[in-house]
């Protein structure tokens, strides 16, 4: 039986590719582009940004905490995150977001695929990459204890929760 994804954790983008208009409320953005697919999506936004704005075309999620750092570290009151990507990638950026002081109703995110999900392992604390469903299971690389990926994502981490099935017994 699969939950009701508005009582869990899992923001419904990162279970559907989605496409929000831009925030338009704001007085300063960052747009960050994870990604080419992200390319079109950033200047689809940007077209309807008319405040001040800086875009960030970057390539993983490593470049664009980065561009994040930098930019938080002058932002103003009214200053809105766009952010799109791959699911897995952007929520590895939105948890870096709200980490810095940034709210959930200061970031807006466009995933371009959510088939690829960041689990973390429960048990050995590590996090694996893998192209994986909500409730399906992978293999921990670490300590070779089945998974069973949750339907919990971790604010903090920004990764899926994954559990052994069988915890009882050792791997």
């Amino acid at each position: 039986m699969t939950p009701d994804l508005d009582l869990t954790s899992v923001p419904a983008w990162a279970v559907e590719p989605s496409c929000p208009a831009a925030d338009l409320t704001g007085r300063q953005y960052t747009v960050l582009a994870i990604g080419a697919e992200a390319a079109e999506i950033a200047a689809r936004w940007t077209a309807q940004i008319s405040a001040e704005h800086r875009v960030h075309r970057v390539a993983d999620a490593a470049e664009a905490c980065r561009a994040l750092d930098a930019d938080l570290a002058d932002a103003r009151v009214g200053w809105r995150l766009l952010l799109a990507g791959p699911a897995h990638v952007c929520l590895r950026v939105r948890a870096r977001a709200l980490e810095l002081g940034a709210t959930d109703d200061e970031i807006t995110v466009a995933s371009t695929e959510v088939d690829t999900r960041e689990v973390y392992c429960a048990h050995c604390r590590s996090t694996t990459t893998a192209a994986t469903g909500l409730s399906q299971e992978i293999t921990c690389p670490d300590c070779g204890r089945r998974l069973f990926v949750y339907y919990h994502v971790s604010r903090r981490l920004g990764a899926h929760l994954g559990f052994a099935t069988h915890a009882d017994t050792a791997p």
